[in-house]
């Protein structure tokens, strides 16, 4: 195979995957790591990929790169359908507590759910019936449980932000800091093995941060897109976690670190 040829199914793979590794490139070609990264230079230089410590990622995956709400609504349906529907059978039905949900598209999608099957559960036609408190400082969340039954709904206020339609800042932050739900569904742009999970903006790091120091149990929702990667600012460890909920099993070095962390990982 010649090196343009082997160049291109490189681009490809990374395309594919958002992210491969020197070791995965070399036994797949059977060449040298040297080699691969020598292939990986000169895609980087033609702006195909972008090198990250043990591999690649697709260009477009920098540390600030951040898709709006809107635009993330309508990406991988089928997989967030799955992970919010896993996350929906860990809220207790016909039950009094409280969840917190934390802003993002996956989220929302669970947020969705939760209307539905409170709207039609039988015991919310009897008085008196129990409630579940939910949580939320994201304006499509809140729109969605606004008026349903058997969900008492508190918001956190702040100032919005547009890109993600949440409320951000330090009037959010010490609201959260002064609550404690017993399960938080938390929504992230990357989890990595060292790194932990990150987000692109230091404000809602600081929010996610508050919401993962407050709560009982942390479940966070990531599709496979988010494993293995890293956005600009840390915002909790693995060690934080309780459960992991994604479509895909994690890559070998991520499952150990996941494991070592103690997190459970659910593949939906």
């Amino acid at each position: 195979m010649f090196a343009e040829e082997r160049q291109q199914q490189i681009a490809e793979l990374v395309a594919g995957s958002g992210r491969v590794s020197v070791t995965l490139l070399a036994e797949r070609f059977r060449i040298t790591t040297e080699t691969v990264r020598r292939d990986l230079a000169t895609l980087e230089t033609a702006g195909t990929v972008r090198r990250v410590h043990g591999g690649a990622v697709a260009a477009d995956r920098f540390s600030t790169t951040e898709e709006s709400i809107n635009e993330r609504a309508v990406q991988r349906p089928d997989q967030k359908m799955r992970i919010a529907q896993a996350a929906l059978a860990i809220i207790p039905q016909a039950s009094s507590g409280s969840v917190l949900i934390d802003a993002g598209s996956t989220t929302e999608v669970l947020a969705e759910l939760l209307s539905r099957r409170a709207a039609v559960d039988p015991s919310a036609s009897v008085e008196p019936r129990t409630e579940l408190v939910v949580i939320t400082h994201a304006i499509p969340i809140a729109g969605k449980l606004s008026s349903t039954p058997g969900i008492a709904l508190q918001i956190l206020g702040g100032r919005v932000r547009g890109l993600t339609q949440a409320a951000v800042g330090q009037a959010t932050v010490d609201a959260a800091r002064r609550i404690r739900p017993d399960i938080a569904f938390i929504g992230t742009n990357g989890i990595h093995a060292s790194f932990g999970l990150s987000t692109p903006d230091p404000e809602e790091a600081a929010v996610k941060a508050a919401f993962v120091q407050s709560a009982r149990r942390i479940v966070v929702l990531a599709d496979s897109s988010k494993l293995d990667a890293e956005t600009l600012v840390q915002f909790a460890s693995l060690k934080d976690l309780d459960t992991l909920i994604t479509d895909k099993e994690p890559s070998p070095e991520l499952t150990a670190a996941l494991t070592e962390a103690g997190v459970d990982v659910v593949i939906a």
